[in-house]
């Protein structure tokens, strides 16, 4: 049973079959399952695995189309590693540099480890009928806009009502890789200096046009890789979080509380910037909560570490007002799909309205916390106006004393309230921010 178990652990395809069942059968996300999925695996191995995770996830309905053309009925429920091993083979025939014959081959095999040999003839048989007709089904499935897109009917037609001249775009870049941009700590090292780091390092980079401190790599490194990571000259972070800080401005001496802080990168980069007297960073994920103590130390920077619901003040606020809240608010992340392909299977259309109250109710609770003449900046990674400029205009119809201060900047695009950034715009991700200020 062991020689079976470490079989499995060993054999990329096997591992992302697995992997896959996590995510789609039982919910969990591919960020959470991925690391511990990977320890034990040789360094080519990992890449496999994760090539294979990502790209399945991330064409998935059209995988899931592809599939049900050429399979004559559906296969039992309980087979779902074979159906899933299905759809990673025509991933890897349908988008991966790999030599059809080995592809075949090594998918085909796969059906032994699983323990489901009788259907190695199926795979074998289903894989060769599309490697031969591949232009045709790829023909047929322009004409269904699911399998065309690669979204779920009930996001596209959200994106296609919120943004009916861009949809196309973002529908694009939510399927492509997406860079992999650094964040250099200003109190180590200027963005300069580190650039000529990584250039020592035969690593390309080039300076992001619209955050400072950002440098967007020419190809994914380790970060075992670059230049001083472990003591904290740079971290990992998509330039259009690192707007954050700058857009929260923060000064020394100010009482600065970071909502919804995990993983901490947010964090991290408001205490880079500047010295503000205090920095409480909240979430409601004691584990989540704990990341952000590893970033916080591997940056050699300490902030106040609370696990408490953001709604509900009462429970952990002292009463000392905030200059400054940053609230990155639970949303769709809508915006973030090309780094989070599994965000396609895993949200559903009722949860939008679900998290628009949530963040409504989050706002309303946060705001008496802040001190008068104090700023409020509200952030999400989402491309949907129901999260973004309309909860804002809902938010500022409640309170008398809340008045937009308008961004005047060169990045993302003037919402009606606040500012957004659609994907892959200026290479960053799709975010919202607006600032409230407190009169």
């Amino acid at each position: 049973m062991a020689k079976q178990k470490n079989k499995v652990s060993n054999n990329p395809r096997a591992v992302a079959v697995g992997i896959l069942q996590q995510v789609l059968a039982q919910g969990q996300s591919l960020s959470a399952q991925l690391p511990e999925a990977l320890e034990g695996l040789a360094l080519e191995r990992r890449a496999l695995t994760q090539e294979l995770c990502y790209g399945t996830l991330r064409w998935l309905p059209r995988l899931e189309w592809l599939l049900g053309q050429l399979l004559d009925k559906p296969l039992k429920a309980k087979d779902q590693d074979v159906h899933l091993l299905a759809l990673l083979g025509l991933y890897q025939l349908g988008f991966m540099q790999i030599p059809p014959h080995a592809i075949v081959s090594e998918t085909v095999a796969v059906t032994t480890t699983l323990n489901k040999p009788w259907a190695r003839g199926l795979i074998n048989a289903l894989l060769r009928r599309y490697q031969r007709e591949q232009s045709a089904w790829e023909s047929a499935l322009a004409k269904d806009p699911v399998a065309h897109s690669a979204h779920p009917a009930w996001l596209l037609q959200l994106l296609q009502r919120a943004w009916p001249k861009d949809w196309e775009a973002i529908v694009q870049a939510n399927n492509q890789r997406p860079p992999m941009t650094l964040r250099v700590n200003r109190r180590q090292a200027s963005r300069d200096d580190y650039l000529q780091q990584l250039q020592q390092q035969g690593i390309a980079a080039t300076a992001t046009p619209h955050a400072p401190d950002g440098l967007t790599l020419a190809r994914p490194q380790g970060i075992e890789q670059l230049p001083g990571f472990a003591s904290g000259r740079a971290s990992v972070q998509d330039a259009a979080a690192q707007l954050a800080a700058t857009l929260l401005a923060t000064e020394a001496g100010m009482r600065v509380l970071d909502a919804c802080a995990a993983p901490g990168g947010k964090t991290g980069h408001i205490l880079e910037c500047s010295d503000p007297a205090e920095v409480v960073a909240l979430d409601v994920d004691e584990q989540r909560l704990a990341r952000v103590a590893q970033n916080l130390a591997r940056l050699g920077l300490s902030a106040t570490l609370l696990s408490a619901d953001a709604a509900t003040p009462s429970a952990w606020w002292d009463g000392k007002p905030f200059e400054r809240i940053l609230l990155d608010a639970p949303c769709s992340a809508s915006g973030v799909i090309r780094r989070h392909p599994d965000i396609k299977s895993l949200r559903r259309a009722g949860d939008i309205a679900t998290l628009v109250t949530l963040q409504a109710t989050i706002l309303d609770a946060l705001w008496p916390l802040l001190a008068p003449g104090g700023m409020l900046l509200y952030a999400t990674c989402s491309v949907l106006p129901e999260e973004n400029h309309q909860q804002l205009a809902s938010f500022l119809a409640r309170h008398s004393d809340a008045q937009e201060q308008v961004i005047d900047a060169a990045w993302g695009q003037a919402a009606a309230i606040g500012r957004q950034i659609l994907p892959n715009q200026d290479g960053m991700d799709g975010f919202y921010y607006a600032c409230i200020r407190k009169q």
